[in-house]
């Protein structure tokens, strides 16, 4: 029962998202088109959002929800495994027209062909455990 009020955070982002269009092909279409500003923006808020609530938990070093500190450990300056990395992720987004993100909303508002996202999800997250000593880091 503790953990709750995370299932429910998740579901109020599920309808969110849903109701934002953000989970429609569509827009995604548009967006690598460039043809709608949509989903741009709605990145956009999310990197602002996202920056914003790190500042706030580095300047009031806030415990997690076992009461333990958030470390955030910064990452390494390679430019190079970013670039490839936002490749690949892109590539795979725009191939399949959904991002692997919300697979789960997808699968919830009855869209079959999410299983696909999925199992590509997980064997590119399984490839990678596999593959990820032999990578250039």
């Amino acid at each position: 029962m503790k953990l709750f009020r995370f299932f429910a955070v998740g579901v109020l982002f599920g309808i969110t998202l849903t109701k934002a269009e953000a989970l429609s092909w569509y827009r995604v279409y548009e967006m690598f088109m460039f043809q709608s500003f949509h989903m741009y923006g709605m990145i956009g808020v999310a990197i602002l959002v996202g920056v914003c609530g790190i500042k706030i938990i580095k300047k009031k070093e806030i415990k997690d929800y076992k009461g333990q500190p958030i470390e955030i450990v910064d990452k390494e300056k390679k430019f190079v495994r970013y670039i490839v990395g936002g490749f690949m992720f892109g590539l795979g987004w725009a191939l399949v027209g959904a991002c692997p993100g919300p697979v789960f909303i997808l699968l919830g508002t009855g869209i079959p062909a999410a299983v696909v996202v999925l199992f590509g999800a997980l064997l590119g997250t399984f490839s990678y455990g596999l593959l990820k000593d032999k990578l250039p880091h």
